[in-house]
């Protein structure tokens, strides 16, 4: 079975409403269309790759294809684990983990999208939290790091409740124009001191090695 030779897809992270795991193929494809109905309203460009950008065949292709990437070049040093967000069954959007030289920095970075439809009810602050929970109390990772754009006021939110800290500014440039993000970082002592929910990790012990453990 596929999840005998990839110990990923035996990892799965459950709360009170969700679970995370790796989407198989058709529920891929699943995901993807919920990308394609729209992750933000118009107008808004939360992300520094503007791969919500274009048609709804557009996100489509994106989903799909960084999909595939993530797991064609992961690599026990350097990885990104992207989960599908699922609540009784039907796709929601994807969360993602991702590492450089894990092993050596124990530092994570996080990042994610939900469907329209399924924004301002919680479900990101819960699928964060069920991501940070594999991070610092399986895999043991030491900081947790994310970027957000100064005017994303969902993301800002989300990654204050859930304990980050200001960690500096970056500047990107994107269509010629300077942009100004947050960087924000969680340590492994506040997470351990914040309330968060309930959350029920399974299968990590098949596919620690596959992490560089």
């Amino acid at each position: 079975m596929l999840a005998d030779l990839w110990p990923p897809y035996q990892l799965s992270l459950v709360t009170p409403r969700l679970e995370l795991r790796l989407p198989r193929e058709e529920e891929v494809a699943a995901l993807a269309e919920v990308a394609g109905r729209g992750v933000h309203p118009p107008g808004e460009r939360p992300f520094l790759t503007p791969w919500t950008d274009g048609a709804p065949a557009d996100r489509i292709r994106e989903v799909l294809q960084g999909h595939w990437h993530d797991l064609a070049t992961w690599e026990a040093g350097g990885w990104c684990l992207s989960l599908g967000v699922f609540r009784d069954g039907e796709g929601m959007g994807q969360i993602s983990l991702r590492a450089t030289g894990f092993p050596v920095t124990r530092q994570v970075r996080t990042s994610s999208w939900l469907g329209l439809e399924f924004q301002g009810q919680g479900y990101g602050i819960e699928a964060r939290a069920a991501l940070l929970t594999l991070a610092f109390d399986h895999l043991g990772a030491t900081d947790a790091l994310t970027e957000v754009f100064q005017d994303n006021h969902a993301s800002q939110g989300v990654s204050r409740k859930l304990g980050y800290e200001p960690d500096g500014i970056s500047v990107d440039a994107r269509d010629g124009e300077a942009l100004t993000s947050d960087r924000l970082r969680l340590t492994r002592r506040r997470w351990a001191q914040r309330e968060r929910p309930a959350v029920t990790v399974s299968g990590f012990e098949n596919c620690r090695r596959t992490f560089g453990l």
